[in-house]
């Protein structure tokens, strides 16, 4: 059996896949205005019919955050992001997102490393940490631009230091995004730090669009982490294209042609 494929059906994919969904709306210029139509259409997508299943939660710019949190229910999380997308130094730009995040009353924070100045690192991560104490914490990692895997798996440990609960792949904003090869990577660095082995979860982001995509990481994570990582407690995919794929799968209707993740 190929190393990523999952050794499960499509349809047992499709339903981890629905169930570890953060359901992303990220478009471009709508963290300074607009976005509200679209932020509106995600909370029913994220709902779903009954009988469907939710996802684990909806991922939004933080301006749009207390809009999503009014219109779910309790039982799905809201996550935005916060020194995104560029991934800068500075911190109190870091730290103002994600009082804007936690003023909102969202339940995640998906932060961007400074991957360009790694050595900035440590500090805007703890900042952050500090700033958002008691929610989920999702290091974005830029993985695309990190390619050296040394230079990754050093940020991943910077992030797992600063008491990340996840580690991302990537913002979707760049060229090169979610890949299996980094993916192992992130994978890696959680499971040997005897710490975070059994706590700290793995998000890939960006580039997946179907169904098939998301087993690649299922499988992986699967392998390194356990089966039983495979709950949105420890496992979740950043994308909004895929959800008409799983929804194919699991309805058995024609596959859509996928679209962009954000």
């Amino acid at each position: 059996m190929n190393r990523y494929q999952a050794p499960i059906s499509a349809e047992a994919n499709a339903r981890v896949a629905l169930a570890c969904l953060d359901l992303t709306s990220l478009n471009d210029g709508q963290d300074l205005q607009g976005g509200e139509a679209d932020v509106e259409a995600l909370c029913v997508k994220a709902v779903g019919p009954a009988g469907r299943g939710h996802t684990a939660a909806v991922c939004v710019w933080p301006r749009l955050a207390g809009l999503a949190r009014s219109l779910l229910p309790p039982a799905i999380p809201v996550a935005a992001v916060a020194n995104f997308p560029a991934g800068g130094s500075d911190v109190q730009r870091a730290v103002r997102d994600t009082g804007q995040i936690v003023a909102a009353g969202a339940q995640e924070v998906d932060v961007v490393i400074p991957y360009r100045d790694l050595a900035a690192a440590p500090a805007l991560l703890a900042a952050v940490r500090r700033a958002c104490e008691g929610l989920t914490l999702k290091v974005i990692l830029e993985s695309g631009e990190l390619q050296d895997p040394a230079l990754l798996a050093q940020a991943c440990h910077m992030a797992l230091d600063a008491g990340a609960d996840f580690l991302k792949t990537s913002t979707g904003k760049t060229a090169r995004s979610a890949t299996p090869e980094a993916a192992t990577v992130l994978l890696q660095a959680i499971a040997g730090d005897r710490a975070t082995r059994h706590r700290v979860g793995f998000k890939p982001s960006g580039g997946i669009r179907t169904v098939a995509d998301a087993a690649l990481y299922i499988a992986l994570t699967a392998e390194h982490l356990g089966a039983e990582a495979l709950t949105p407690a420890r496992f979740r995919i950043g994308a909004s294209g895929i959800l008409a794929d799983i929804e194919a799968v699991l309805g058995g209707g024609a596959r859509p042609v996928p679209g962009a993740s954000y």
